[in-house]
């Protein structure tokens, strides 16, 4: 797995897309060695009851998805590549997930969504985000969620891969943004990376809406 502690993300990059369709038969493989319980172990306490509504942004070949359909949730499984989305609906034919063809920071086909997901998770997507997006990615994101939804965030810190476009974005920077979009930081975790590289580690951080 390129990057363990999460999807591929969103491919909004420049060049990311075109890597991770070229790339998407090997990654997979990667993808789906680790268990989600073991990447995502420090938000398993702060995942909403089931059954919930969870939109899994950046869902790569949906071992996320999947295990949080096992779980009893439905989940809309978000992902812009085509060779990830097929593959994904082959592995992991469960009717609980949702394929959408969709990216950050608009995601318009969510609109239908729009103050109704208990919980988002954003795994290794942010990186992905130039400066510029990531406002309105993160006003997007806190307008889908329901009152006390739940945003799940991942980011991934140490030298960019020369073959796509990602960003060693701050934790605090990105805690300081959702908090001026209304969103409360609940945990902020850190984590080795699970290839074991030595020059990569990984934060979590969870949120939730404010209710009325």
């Amino acid at each position: 797995m390129t990057e363990p502690n999460g999807g591929p993300g969103d491919g909004t990059g420049p060049g990311v897309q075109p890597y991770y369709a070229r790339n998407a038969t090997a990654l997979a493989d990667r993808y789906e060695s680790l268990r989600f319980e073991t990447v995502h172990q420090d938000i398993l306490t702060l995942l909403p009851p089931a059954p919930a509504r969870i939109a899994d942004i950046g869902a790569g070949t949906g071992r996320d998805a999947a295990a949080l359909a096992a779980r009893g949730h439905t989940v809309l499984a978000v992902e812009p590549v085509p060779e990830l989305r097929a593959d994904a609906q082959r592995r992991h034919p469960s009717p609980a997930i949702h394929w959408l063809a969709d990216a950050l920071p608009a995601l318009p086909r969510l609109d239908g969504e729009t103050g109704r997901l208990d919980a988002i998770l954003l795994s290794a997507v942010w990186m992905h985000l130039e400066e510029p997006a990531r406002p309105p990615a993160m006003r997007r994101l806190h307008a889908l969620l329901a009152p006390g939804g739940r945003l799940f965030l991942t980011l991934r810190h140490g030298p960019p891969p020369p073959d796509r476009t990602m960003y060693d974005i701050p934790a605090h920077e990105t805690v300081a943004l959702a908090v001026r979009h209304g969103l409360r930081p609940l945990r902020h975790s850190h984590g080795a990376d699970h290839l074991g590289r030595d020059d990569i580690h990984w934060s979590t951080l969870s949120f939730e809406k404010d209710r009325p």
